[in-house]
């Protein structure tokens, strides 16, 4: 296939690494975004296996693991018991594997810094309305009908609540989520917490807390945690006119160990409220135009995999339109290539999100007591682990990607 001119709307890391990996391929791109400056939304993730790979693919494991902090097991305790509810080791695994926590801006900047290194070109402060495809070629239109670009293929990454998917003619179907988040991105030097693991305590499914340790968002900062506080969406209003302080009088009453991080929050504005929407672009292309990460798949976050599933997204596309003889060629192998992976989360994020964000208490006695036990006999603390990682399925040979060797990544480390 001939070298493409391919606009990416959406500036953040799943177009960043869309831009890189096209680039390298000899394609020309140009970024389109829609904030005058682009830039981080949000605290801190997991990035998994998957994710870590892809990074590595693209020659950013040191900058990325520089700044992140490595994660080694997932543990959830029911608040008032301190009863074990949920216990996964990446070391279940064979491989070395391991999860690395990140402060969302230091993902942005780890792939911005390279698409900056590369000279390639990014157009903000301009919002995308709708792509038509005419004589072969795709058109990007500001809200007033003008064009603003005209490509032989668009990249859409622009998230969960694109306006190109929903304008299109496979505009997917979308579903509010009830339940989303309180976050806040603190400090954590010199206080007391498991470095190396994803903490969280529950009160049944209604109630989930949780401190991730996230590494530091810029080179010579301190460490950060991500805090996280479930809560309906609906029921944040509410909590907000209660007050902050019968807020973290709450919480000190699940886990009186995170004073130190609550007495860091004085206002309101230090927390953003996160929501979420189950949303699947089936297929994740149209005439000209393909669909990653958010835009093509989100669900809940519970499994900690979109940022990951956006970066394998990038990845595939890129590696289908090498292999491809034709655009629409290279469109079908995309989506062929990401549909079980893709598929498999949603199944799964569906099946375990009740039993941490639900009103259900059937459920979460079920979780506590049944689940909690069968996870110790084998294999589930393997496929616990390779859930988590999301490699239950090989997401990287139809990606064109090897999996890191994490035990030499481990070395290269200490």
């Amino acid at each position: 296939m001939k070298p493409l001119d391919i606009g990416i709307a959406g500036a953040g890391p799943a177009g960043l690494a869309a831009a890189l990996f096209l680039s390298r391929a000899g394609h020309r791109v140009e970024l389109i975004e829609r904030f005058e400056q682009p830039s981080p939304v949000g605290s801190g993730l997991l990035m998994q296996p998957t994710g870590l790979t892809v990074l590595d693919a693209l020659g950013l494991s040191p900058a990325i693991h520089s700044l992140g902090n490595r994660i080694d097991r997932l543990h959830g305790a029911d608040a008032r018991s301190g009863r074990t509810v949920l216990d996964v080791r990446y070391d279940a695994l064979a491989g070395g594997r391991y999860g690395l926590a990140v402060h969302r801006a230091a993902l942005f900047a780890t792939l911005h810094d390279a698409v900056a290194a590369a000279g390639l070109p990014i157009r903000t402060g301009i919002t995308l309305a709708k792509a038509e495809t005419r004589q072969a070629r795709t058109a990007l239109h500001d809200p007033e009908g003008e064009i603003v670009g005209d490509y032989d293929l668009v990249v859409d990454a622009t998230g969960a609540r694109s306006q190109l998917a929903a304008a299109s003619v496979v505009a997917p179907a979308v579903r509010e989520l009830p339940w989303g988040a309180f976050w806040a991105t603190l400090d954590c030097d010199g206080i007391p917490h498991d470095a190396r693991a994803l903490a969280q305590r529950y009160d049944a499914a209604k109630v989930m807390i949780g401190v991730l340790p996230v590494g530091r968002a810029h080179a010579g900062e301190g460490r950060k945690v991500a805090f996280f506080w479930s809560l309906k969406a609906a029921d944040a209003g509410a909590v907000r006119q209660a007050g902050l302080q019968r807020w973290k009088g709450c919480i000190l009453d699940y886990w009186p160990e995170t004073a130190p991080f609550l007495d860091q929050i004085t206002d309101w504005d230090q927390l953003t409220l996160a929501r979420y929407a189950h949303r699947t672009t089936l297929p994740p292309v149209a005439d000209g135009i393909a669909f990653i990460g958010d835009s093509a798949h989100s669900t809940s976050p519970q499994l900690g995999q979109g940022a990951n599933m956006a970066l394998l997204d990038a990845a595939a596309l890129a590696h289908a339109l090498s292999t491809a003889a034709s655009l629409e060629e290279g469109l079908a192998a995309y989506a062929a290539a990401r549909r079980n992976h893709v598929r498999l989360f949603q199944l799964l994020s569906y099946v375990f999100t009740p039993f941490y964000q639900s009103d259900s208490q059937a459920i979460a006695w079920l979780r506590d007591r049944l689940v909690a036990t069968v996870a110790k006999i084998l294999p589930a603390p393997q496929v616990l682990a390779a859930i988590v990682s999301g490699t239950l399925v090989d997401p990287f040979i139809r990606a064109g990607l090897q999996e890191c060797r994490w035990l030499e990544r481990t070395l290269q480390e200490a």
